[in-house]
């Protein structure tokens, strides 16, 4: 299990206006993370702080493939991932993300990013999780197929409906 430690950023200390962080977020991460949605991948994240007046100003962009499951086969699916996101946060006496600002308490000074990032991937990524047309596992299709319940075919009527009918009919009379 890898440490995250490496996505602890330090706001209370910056001390210039602008500060650039690159992460490489790849299956130690998401294992580290405990991710559930997102198994694994490979991709590259950007992070750019710009701090004015006591807010700092967070811009990621994270572009790369992330490793999901096949809805349908169950099998590894690599779902490219480019988005872009910013959030702002401020220095405060307690943590909070409950408003469209995260408070980082001040004695600390330190935002760790590592959820952030993996909520982003996670919601960069279609909420279907599906091989193009002919690329599901061809094995697991067929034990599909074999296990769904087939629907009778309309000349395939139970007989016990047709003992019902005669029934209905007989108690309207």
């Amino acid at each position: 299990m890898g440490s995250l430690e490496r996505f602890k950023i330090e706001l209370k200390g910056q001390t210039e206006e602008n500060a650039s962080y690159e992460f490489m977020l790849d299956n130690d991460y998401f294992d580290a993370i405990e991710a559930t949605e997102v198994k694994g991948g490979m991709l590259h994240a950007t992070l750019d702080v710009h701090k004015t007046a006591g807010v700092y100003e967070l811009n990621f962009h994270i572009e790369g493939e992330a490793t999901v499951v096949c809805d349908v086969c169950l099998d590894d699916l690599q779902q490219p991932v480019c988005t872009d996101s910013s959030i702002i946060a401020r220095l405060g006496e307690r943590y909070s993300d409950e408003e469209e600002v995260i408070t980082v308490p001040e004695e600390e000074g330190i935002l760790d990013v590592s959820w952030l990032l993996y909520e982003m991937i996670a919601l960069a990524i279609p909420t279907r999780h599906v091989h193009a047309e002919g690329e599901c596992n061809a094995e697991m299709l067929t034990r599909i197929e074999e296990m769904t319940a087939r629907m009778p075919e309309e000349d395939e009527t139970d007989p016990r409906w047709k003992e019902l009918e005669k029934l209905k009919s007989t108690i309207k009379e």
